[in-house]
């Protein structure tokens, strides 16, 4: 794949941030580090943390590439497993400068970054469940979001504390969440719970 000007910014400001830590990262030196001038770099992005989401959404390409074949079979849960793992892994080779990029956005001098950051982390919320192919609609597809955000910043505390136990605790939170949601439509809708049992 031909890298873009753009792309080799963002890999540039990572290797820098490997060197000497993301908080340490200024543009200039991103230029200086691609030979090209600042001019050049704010054609594509107007700041550092444009940098940082550019991170975020080569990751968010990547959830987007699983293919749908490669859940077909799967229950719900494990196929939001894998879509929601996909996303961690795409990250996990800059694992200590992507956790330095999201304390940045959260630092209290940068409010600017939480209402973009709410709204991002919504839009993931969605990805994850179109690429897991759950079509819940309603009220159940609200609660599904709600959950699922729960989720995923529980397993983010985990991902950048043990990433190695991430997986194992995301799959054991999402077979409850499943099981929770299951029994909230049962109580909702009686008649349909006594019909599945009837089936089973």
């Amino acid at each position: 794949m031909v890298q873009t000007r753009a792309d080799r910014i963002v890999d540039a400001a990572i290797a820098l941030a490997e060197e000497r830590g993301w908080e340490n990262v200024r543009l200039y030196l991103v230029a200086e580090r691609l030979g090209i001038g600042l001019g050049e770099i704010a054609r594509h992005f107007r700041d550092l943390d444009a940098v940082a989401n550019a991170w975020f959404e080569r990751a968010r390409q990547t959830l987007m590439r699983v293919a749908p074949t490669s859940l077909a079979g799967q229950p719900p849960p494990e196929r939001l497993h894998t879509a929601m793992m996909t996303w961690f892994d795409a990250l996990a080779a800059h694992h200590a400068v992507t956790i330095q990029m999201l304390d940045a956005k959260l630092y209290p001098s940068h409010p600017h970054h939480w209402v973009p950051m709410i709204f991002d982390l919504s839009r993931l919320m969605h990805d994850f469940l179109d690429v897991a192919r759950i079509a819940s609609t309603g009220r159940r597809r609200q609660l599904a979001e709600v959950g699922l955000t729960l989720i995923f910043l529980a397993t983010l505390r985990d991902w950048r504390r043990r990433p190695e136990r991430a997986s194992e605790r995301l799959s054991r939170r999402l077979l409850v969440a499943d099981r929770r949601l299951a029994k909230l439509s049962q109580g909702r809708n009686p008649r349909r719970s006594d019909a599945a049992a009837e089936a089973r």
